[in-house]
């Protein structure tokens, strides 16, 4: 059985489960036989593009989420296997830990700013979001010229589509997590 047709299959009948609807349903809505259709859950057909296309139109889908390796759930991330997006020298540091996913409308940044260290950060696009936890050190964020002090283990929201500064006027270092959510 070949790995993509077993995608496939587990696809159709997770999406199928997701929404409580039998394979008659499903073969009423795809114009696709529900024989077929059980072959595909079996992953026993090697069904066409043209199939592919009918199921994903009937339950209205995009093609590649029939297709597309199911996504475990668990993930463990290592910061320390990522790779930085470094600026002044390296006293600024971003660690992107969860990429932006267009379904959940999110991703979640380490971030880690040396000693007497500031970031100037461009407003971002109406409707985008920040929340930062401050993990170690304080921080200092300024919005629209008022600053704000986060302290360890405190966190602070709010509208990132305004210029922003991240500021480490500190001794010691300053780590973050940072999630940005994007607007539907």
């Amino acid at each position: 059985m070949d790995r993509i047709n077993q995608n496939i299959g587990k696809n159709l009948k997770r999406v199928r489960k997701e929404r409580n609807i039998s394979l008659d349903k499903t073969s009423e809505l795809t114009g696709v036989s529900k024989t077929m259709l059980g072959q595909i859950e079996r992953g026993e057909s090697n069904p066409t593009v043209t199939t592919l296309w009918k199921i994903a139109n009937g339950l209205r889908l995009s093609f590649s989420t029939l297709i597309s390796e199911e996504t475990p759930t668990v993930s463990i991330i290592k910061k320390n296997e990522l790779n930085p997006v470094i600026e002044s020298n390296g006293q600024y540091q971003v660690y992107p830990l969860v990429p932006f996913n267009a379904e959940k409308q999110f991703e979640v940044y380490a971030i880690t700013l040396a000693s007497v260290c500031e970031h100037q950060s461009e407003a971002h696009n109406p409707g985008v979001k920040e929340y930062i936890f401050v993990n170690e050190g304080t921080l200092e964020l300024v919005i629209d010229g008022e600053t704000y002090v986060v302290n360890r283990e405190d966190a602070i929201s709010f509208q990132a589509d305004r210029n922003h500064i991240y500021r480490n006027n500190g001794d010691s270092v300053v780590k973050c997590t940072v999630i940005i959510h994007y607007p539907s």
